[in-house]
């Protein structure tokens, strides 16, 4: 039996034999949530003139003392650009409007009163050289750079894109996934069930997971516990999909066929079983054409463990997504751990009267036991080196 690996190195391997997806071009309406993989620059000075900031008047200061002007003009958002060509005069100008030529700041509406053609100043209001006016190229200029490649694509950086002409978009290709359950005991969601057979859900769970993080070319497939059929399974998602996530069957059990089935199609593995609980017989492992495969355990619990611990952080860093970081927390309770593991503990996370991030441990009766998961928020990871974690122990925190 090979050496365990310790958490910290079996993250390092996995991490170093992540292959790249590439890029790929979408329309801008079909970016938002990817990762940039280009540098975008200002199309134009932003602003691209003298933008009026407040529906008013636009008059020119240098007749000082003016308190009343004749409306000469109309500036609208969209017009051409007017000129004031009597400095005795104002035009009327709304917000977004070209400043029009030959003035140099705004009165507000509220600040002015309408008599006929005239507008009069409010008692005590003394316009200053500039105001309202948001000037041209003050909030970047023609060339700039304004994005950079390994941003994520939200609502601002999509604002940017259309503001600036780009109608398609360099992005970090997504890749295709497909999540295998393994087992002569699963039977579909649907179906009824016969007698020792149990519903599948590990392969929703792991989809679930990889969809709220942005991946959403995902298959679902089964495969029962024969070495012929994993073996021609396999094979063809390995000539059609670039991640493989597999759940049960990779332990050393008579009937575990998938670590064998994976050497039989030249996967090389990476790593087998990881000094960890749960969780302790995950298997990695690259394809022959750069395909990834996750070999998870089949018990609920060890199967989200592990695809929250390294499957989901390896992927999110491949395609460039940032990942959620882990926060610390400390214990409200002792829990049991190990001197030999390193031991995840379901948890549910609050905040004390301090502000201080509490976590109370719920650890389910088995690693077969998720019906308990929703009532927590994640898991913490305690090192190995004692039989148990008192209260007050900080720790390392991962969310669903």
């Amino acid at each position: 039996m090979s050496e365990l690996l310790t958490v910290a190195d079996a993250e390092q391997l996995i991490r170093q034999a992540m292959p790249v997806f590439g890029t790929e071009r979408v329309a801008l309406d079909a970016a938002a949530g990817r990762v940039l993989r280009q540098v975008v620059r200002a199309e134009r000075d932003q602003p691209p003139f003298d933008r009026v900031m407040m529906d008013g008047i636009a008059i020119a200061t240098s007749v000082g003392g003016r308190r009343r002007f004749r409306q000469s003009g109309l500036q609208l958002a969209g017009m051409t650009q007017q000129t004031l060509d009597d400095t005795d005069t104002c035009i009327e100008v709304t917000t977004g409007a070209m400043l029009p030529r030959g003035c140099d700041t705004v009165v507000p509406v509220e600040q002015t009163r309408r008599d006929g053609e005239h507008y009069l100043l409010a008692e005590g209001y003394a316009p200053a050289v500039g105001q309202f006016v948001h000037p041209r190229g003050s909030d970047c200029r023609s060339g700039d750079v304004l994005l950079d490649p390994g941003m994520r694509l939200r609502g601002p950086e999509i604002a940017v894109l259309a503001a600036n002409g780009v109608t398609e978009v360099e992005v970090a290709a997504m890749p295709s996934v497909t999540v295998v359950a393994t087992g002569d005991e699963l039977a579909g969601v649907d179906q009824p069930l016969l007698e020792g057979q149990i519903r599948g859900s590990n392969d929703r769970a792991l989809a679930a997971a990889l969809r709220v993080r942005g991946f959403d070319d995902i298959q679902l497939a089964r495969v029962a516990d024969d070495l012929v059929a994993t073996t021609a399974t396999l094979a063809e998602l390995l000539r059609t999909r670039q991640v493989l996530v597999l759940s049960g069957g990779v332990s050393v059990g008579q009937r575990d066929y998938v670590p064998e089935a994976l050497r039989m199609l030249g996967v090389r593995q990476v790593l087998h079983r990881i000094a960890q609980r749960p969780g302790k017989p995950m298997w990695f492992g690259i394809g022959p054409q750069g395909q990834v495969v996750f070999a998870l355990p089949g018990n609920p619990v060890s199967a989200l463990v592990c695809a929250v611990r390294y499957l989901l952080p390896a992927l999110q860093s491949a395609t460039g997504l940032a990942a959620e970081l882990p926060m610390q927390v400390c214990m409200e309770s002792a829990v049991d751990t190990s001197p030999a593991l390193t031991f995840f503990v379901p948890v549910r996370v609050h905040h004390d009267s301090t502000g201080r991030a509490m976590a109370t441990p719920l650890p389910p009766g088995t690693s077969g036991d998720f019906s308990s998961l929703p009532r927590t928020h994640g898991f913490v990871e305690l090192p190995p080196g004692l039989a148990f974690a008192p209260a007050g122990t900080m720790a390392t925190f991962y969310r669903w």
